[in-house]
């Protein structure tokens, strides 16, 4: 690929002079005609677009018979709240994507997103609005809970327990299976079935907002690093409340160690309680981000290699699509397995912090 393109920049470059007479001596009309060339494509602009949050579901754009160009959206419900004026409802329509203000109110883009702020500056705004992120959470919880609760009362039926599951049931029945057998039991033994609840919750969660973020026009919400942080803050409030004492003497009084070993271990080791948390969030994050800018990025060839000539745009399509398409297939086996790490790393630090708990429990028994 490095190959392909590197000739394409090559054979296709163009040749740039320098400008001998000072900026401020150009003639008005050369100005605006650099200001007009400066004007294109904008990767950056299209990535951050993408992965960040908005006020609204974007999906293309076109130019209309006007000669304005239009863009296909779902506007979505701005809810700000202030002292001076009170509770505001809108549509995130009335900013016209960032070019108008509505009621004193303006929507301001920036490198990590956009924000909505008050054309006062005495003015303190509490924005409660309802993001992209925020509805396509809403949307993927809705399906959860219809999912499961109509599974449910199929088997309160008889339908999937004497008989062979049908729809839903089939497609779902060996991915919970997998779960119990493969990550809960595992890892959490005699107490899986405690913990299975949780651990289902959590991988569907996740793989249905995976799913969701592949499809075009929709919110990457796993690549928000705040979706992913509750998340592991979840999953650590479970693993603290789950622990016993012969966790946390393995950790604050490791035995069998030397005095002077545990002066450097037992630190590390309570560092560790907090580090395993950050890094379910952080891994979470980035492999979702990076495959939806990945994806960006090749797609965003096609109309970097058309700003330098036409014909170099239509030569690049047809590697840019097809590497897209791939990376596409290997997102949709990524959205699995990150589901899948997620929870099989949190099913394996319930295990550790339970796992006292079995010896006592057996020793009773006998």
């Amino acid at each position: 690929m490095v190959a392909v393109f590197s000739g394409i920049l090559l054979t296709f470059s163009t040749a740039v002079f320098a400008q001998h007479e000072p900026a401020e001596q150009a003639p008005a009309a050369q100005e605006g005609e650099h200001e007009q060339k400066k004007e294109g494509f904008d990767a950056k602009e299209v990535i951050f677009g993408h992965i960040m949050d908005a006020h609204e579901f974007h999906f293309f754009e076109w130019e209309g018979s006007d000669g304005k160009e239009h863009a296909a959206t779902i506007p979505l419900p701005v809810i700000l709240y202030s002292a001076q004026k009170g509770l505001t409802v809108f549509s995130s329509a009335r900013f016209e994507h960032g070019h108008a203000e509505y009621q004193g109110y303006k929507l301001v883009k920036e490198t990590i997103g956009e924000k909505i702020e008050s054309t006062d500056p005495a003015e303190k705004v509490y924005d409660f609005s309802l993001t992209r992120n925020v509805v396509q959470m809403m949307l993927a919880l809705a399906l959860l809970v219809w999912l499961f609760i109509s599974i449910a009362n199929t088997y309160k039926k008889g339908q999937g327990v004497k008989t062979a599951p049908k729809g839903k049931q089939s497609l779902l029945e060996p991915v919970v299976t997998f779960v119990r057998d493969e990550v809960a039991v595992p890892n959490l033994g005699h107490k899986s079935n405690k913990y299975l609840p949780f651990l289902l919750t959590v991988f569907f969660f996740i793989l249905i907002n995976n799913i969701f973020g592949l499809v075009p026009g929709t919110a990457n919400v796993t690549g928000n690093i705040a979706f992913t942080a509750v998340l592991a803050v979840i999953s650590f409030v479970v693993i603290i409340f789950s622990s016993n004492g012969h966790y946390w003497k393995h950790i604050l009084n490791p035995p069998g160690v030397p005095g002077w070993v545990k002066v450097i271990l037992v630190p590390v080791e309570f560092i560790s309680v907090f580090i395993k948390p950050t890094a379910l969030m952080i891994r979470l994050f980035a492999n979702m981000v990076a495959g939806h800018i990945i994806i960006i990025c090749l797609i965003s060839l096609i109309f970097i290699f058309a700003g330098l000539t036409h014909w170099a745009g239509w030569a690049a399509s047809p590697l840019s699509i097809g590497f897209t398409i791939f990376i596409y297939f290997i997102e949709v086996l990524v959205a699995f397995l990150q589901a899948f790490i997620f929870t099989m790393l949190t099913a394996v630090f319930i295990g550790e912090a339970v796992a006292g708990d079995h010896g006592h429990e057996e020793a009773a028994h006998h």
